[in-house]
């Protein structure tokens, strides 16, 4: 369980403190608006009415004793850098601020953030990749060059063993998972004989896995 400190009770504070909580976090949320502060009361362990660019009423927060800040100001940018460099020059140990622009998101970086989230591009970038194939049902970058996919078994694999299709040899990538009818099978061996109302969770390169995704 973890400490959190998360300023900004719009749609996106809103929701981040609902997860928290489903997480189990201790959450103190602030907001300088009355009615979100108290819309957010429930699903937090305590709550603030304040203003995250005053100096004093930053530093009585103890930032330095949350294990996680969180910036979620989106409809104020000038808010969200003040509050970002308030926080770091408080002693904050980490500090993950929202943008909502590519220069957003590099001011916030050279103003202490120790990390940036970009809903609506992150959101964008994720529709973008599961909607334009009719075969992929979910995705998670791990890095620029890799990720991972969850997609449907090709039709000619079906009845077919992960040996016999030699997928690692032939295709470069790793089947992390199956998944039927609501059940995951971790790490399917080598006699795994894949079905074709299955659907299987791949690790690879991203030009890899577009190749084997377009055969």
């Amino acid at each position: 369980m973890k400490s959190v400190l998360l300023i900004g009770l719009g749609r996106f504070g809103r929701h981040m403190a609902q997860k928290l909580q489903a997480l189990h976090h201790e959450v103190l949320a602030i907001d300088k608006d009355e009615q979100r502060v108290n819309d957010v009361l429930p699903y937090v362990t305590n709550a603030q009415i304040g203003d995250g660019t005053n100096e004093q009423f930053v530093a009585s927060l103890g930032v330095r004793n949350f294990d996680l800040c969180v910036v979620a100001i989106g409809d104020d940018f000038q808010s969200s850098l003040e509050t970002t460099a308030l926080l770091k020059e408080n002693g904050a140990p980490f500090v993950l601020s929202r943008a909502t622009r590519d220069v957003h998101a590099k001011f916030l970086l050279r103003n202490g953030a120790d990390d940036v989230i970009y809903p609506e591009k992150q959101m964008a970038s994720w529709a973008a990749v599961r909607y334009s194939s009719d075969h992929i049902f979910d995705y998670v970058e791990l890095t620029p060059d890799h990720s991972i996919f969850e997609t449907a078994v090709p039709a000619s694999w079906v009845g077919k063993t992960v040996v016999e299709l030699a997928v690692r040899q032939k295709h470069h990538i790793n089947i992390l998972a199956t998944k039927r009818k609501g059940k995951l099978e971790p790490l399917p061996g080598a006699a795994h004989c894949f079905q074709a109302d299955e659907t299987m969770f791949i690790l690879g390169d991203n030009r890899d896995i577009q190749k084997f995704l377009h055969l």
